[in-house]
């Protein structure tokens, strides 16, 4: 009978590399993970870059000088930004500042970004045609902030007679005042606003614009009161036979 050899089984090329064994499994999925890990783990992430209007408005007329400013930080020597419109780069501007003449092609959502931030939230820029505009920094605002309306004519041509409308009713006339102030907004300035304004000799009417003004949660008293319409809605996605049984009560009293 032939006696088995004591010596080691050899081991395959695959299994070693320069000498060194083969990982177990366990190793490699340690390996992996920590990989994954690696650039998140101890890593704060980037601050938003922040484009801001030069005037601080979002609706103009063609025509309109237009500053766009990318707020954020540079690494020495490094001064260069990332301008995006609708998406795509705008490859001959690489300077924090960003000005033009309005067109209607250059109508969209603008980001930017620098070597020390991330990619900027959209602002949207909308480029009118037409004599007269109602101006706003921005369309949704939070109760207690102010608003500032600009009655704006064409080539910056001066108004007279000018009426500031919000729903259909004049809040506010002046025979040359283009702005409207609102120190502290509440939920009761929402609505669509428009002015008029005569540009010799005609008189001229703006595009009207939605103006939204949310309430802040802040007390105990709100958050009930949405916790309970909340409740309500939900017991009633449970319990839809509740809306149908409500719904046929008045024809059944009808028939009595």
């Amino acid at each position: 009978m032939q006696v088995p050899s004591s010596r080691p089984l050899p081991v395959a090329g695959s299994d070693l590399a320069e000498g060194v064994p083969c990982p177990s499994l366990g190793d490699m999925l340690l390996w992996t993970a920590l990989l994954f890990l690696g650039p998140v783990v101890g890593t704060p992430a980037l601050p938003k870059a922040v484009v801001a209007l030069e005037p601080p408005w979002i609706h103009v007329l063609q025509e309109d000088n237009v500053t766009l400013k990318c707020q954020g930080g540079h690494a020495a020597g490094d001064p260069s930004t990332r301008w995006f419109h609708n998406g795509s780069a705008i490859p001959a501007q690489g300077r924090p500042s960003y000005s033009f003449q309005a067109s209607k092609d250059d109508r969209g959502e603008y980001t930017c970004q620098t070597d020390q931030t991330s990619l900027s939230d959209p602002v949207y820029l909308d480029v009118i045609s037409d004599w007269l505009v109602i101006q706003t920094p921005r369309l949704v605002f939070q109760k207690g902030e102010p608003i500032v309306l600009r009655c704006h004519g064409w080539r910056n041509r001066r108004l007279y007679k000018i009426t500031f409308f919000q729903n259909g009713k004049s809040k506010q006339f002046s025979s040359m005042n283009s702005t409207f102030s609102i120190p502290r907004a509440n939920v009761s300035h929402s609505g669509k606003y428009h002015c008029t304004g005569l540009i010799w000799p005609s008189m001229r009417t703006s595009q009207s614009v939605a103006i939204t003004v949310q309430a802040n949660l802040t007390n105990d008293e709100d958050a009930a009161k949405i916790e309970a319409e909340n409740a309500i809605t939900y017991s009633l996605l449970l319990h839809p036979e509740a809306i149908e049984e409500e719904a046929e009560e008045p024809d059944y009293q009808n028939h009595i």
